[in-house]
């Protein structure tokens, strides 16, 4: 007999629906031999919770929203392989949407979140400024940010990313790089998207270049960055690329080596992410560990707090976690 309601499970074992849903949720006054009573019968017959139900008495839907770019990006499925996981150990599920780099997208996709009921959001927002967090705000629902920080007063996880770039940098420099070329893409779209993780890893470059004034920085900040590289890379320099990403370094060490330039002999080169692709990157390529599995469980547990109201929103308004720089094998 499958689909049994507790309401049967009460019937079979002469108890009431009350002393039931005592036995299967471990709450609740209950002698020990009634509770493995109505635990054996449900077992036997089946018995399955509806989750629905529960999350009408409570007021839930045990589903948190989870807003990224995309999953291409080895780092944002990274994050969401973790957020799926933490979430799942605390009864929740996880419904991913993405926006593309498209704002209109995200704020459209967050009030489809909304209007699903999800009981809170982890959001890495192409969006940001004072009005942008005014309107998180009329969803009515706990929201967490991630990465890209969009105003102040809302709770964000994330790096010191201005640090942690401040410090891959400097070991290029410490290595005796003298030509440094700072290669991120996606500031070519700051005028119209919220690049705050970039914003704050280019002001890293440029302080530690502060205490070398001889060294000589060039900056790569557009999608035609692969043909640029390779005319670096001829040039006969000694070159050393500082990128904001695995995925950026990792095209361009395949783009020098269909010219027969390869890291460390004939340029340097960093990333920053340490996604898990680089295990099987020979040279291995010196990065930086974000951190994603930290920030992932650090969003969740932050999510959780704030649906559960142990956490006040406005008090709770910053993690910066630590990061680790990976030396590697191309500088």
């Amino acid at each position: 007999m499958g689909g049994i309601t507790t309401k049967d499970l009460a019937q079979m074992c002469g108890v009431s629906r009350t002393t039931v849903n005592r036995a299967l949720s471990g709450t609740g006054r209950i002698s020990p031999d009634t509770k493995e009573r109505i635990l054996r019968v449900a077992r036997e017959h089946d018995y399955r919770p509806d989750l629905l139900a529960r999350g009408l008495v409570k007021g839930r839907t045990y589903y948190i929203g989870v807003v990224v770019l995309d999953v291409k990006n080895r780092y944002f499925a990274q994050m969401l392989s973790t957020i799926g996981t933490a979430a799942n150990k605390q009864g929740y599920s996880i419904n991913i949407v993405l926006h593309n780099n498209d704002r209109q997208m995200e704020q459209n996709q967050l009030m489809k979140l909304a209007a699903y009921h999800m009981d809170g959001i982890i959001l890495s927002s192409v969006n940001e400024g004072e009005e942008y967090r005014k309107f998180l705000s009329t969803l009515g629902m706990p929201i967490v940010s991630v990465d890209n920080k969009i105003a102040d007063g809302l709770p964000f996880v994330s790096i010191d990313q201005k640090k942690a770039m401040q410090e891959v940098t400097a070991l290029v420099l410490e290595k005796g790089y003298r030509k440094l070329v700072f290669v991120c893409p996606p500031m070519d779209a700051r005028a119209k998207e919220n690049v705050y993780v970039h914003e704050e890893r280019l002001k890293g470059f440029q302080e530690a270049l502060h205490e070398f004034p001889e060294a000589e920085a060039e900056y790569l900040l557009d999608w035609s960055y692969l043909e640029k590289a390779e005319q670096l890379a001829k040039s006969g320099a000694r070159v050393a690329f500082v990128c904001t990403s695995d995925g950026f370094a990792l095209d361009i060490m395949k783009r020098l080596e269909s010219i027969g330039k390869k890291p460390p002999v004939d340029y340097g080169i960093t990333g920053f992410d340490n996604i898990d692709t680089l295990d099987y990157v020979k040279p291995r390529l010196s990065t930086v560990s974000n951190s994603v599995d930290m920030v992932a469980e650090t969003a969740v547990e932050l999510l959780m707090a704030m649906i559960e109201q142990e956490e006040d929103e406005q008090r709770v308004t910053c993690h910066i976690l630590p990061h680790e720089i990976v030396p590697g094998e191309t500088v």
